[in-house]
């Protein structure tokens, strides 16, 4: 499996550089979240820090955008990837997806 390299974000390219290893699919989903979190997180703050000195409104809004981020980020985190193996893909042992079929009523025990 041929592993391509995230492109360096903002904060440098040392810390945001995807690592090419198996996992580097759900390494770069947890990522995201996080990156996603921060930035949910500096809203709130930003808002009744800074912001809210000079416009409530402003503060409110901002707050309402950092409420829509969590859900958002959960779906990004937890979506499939294409080379991630779903629950009821065969698994290549033919003993254990039979076993998994029957369970699942795909098929019948003989």
């Amino acid at each position: 499996m041929h592993c391509r390299r995230a492109a360096p974000f903002f904060l440098g390219a040392a810390l945001w550089r995807a690592q090419a290893y198996p996992g580097d699919m759900l390494a770069r989903r947890r990522r995201t979240y996080f990156v996603m979190m921060g930035i949910c997180i500096g809203l709130f703050v930003l808002a009744w820090g800074v912001v809210r000195i000079w416009s409530v409104p402003v503060a409110v809004g901002m707050c309402v955008v950092a409420m829509v981020i969590p859900p958002v980020a959960a779906m990004v985190a937890n979506r499939r990837g294409p080379d991630d193996r779903w629950w009821d893909d065969p698994s290549g042992d033919p003993k254990s997806d039979e076993w998994w079929d029957e369970l699942d009523g795909k098929k019948r025990r003989q």
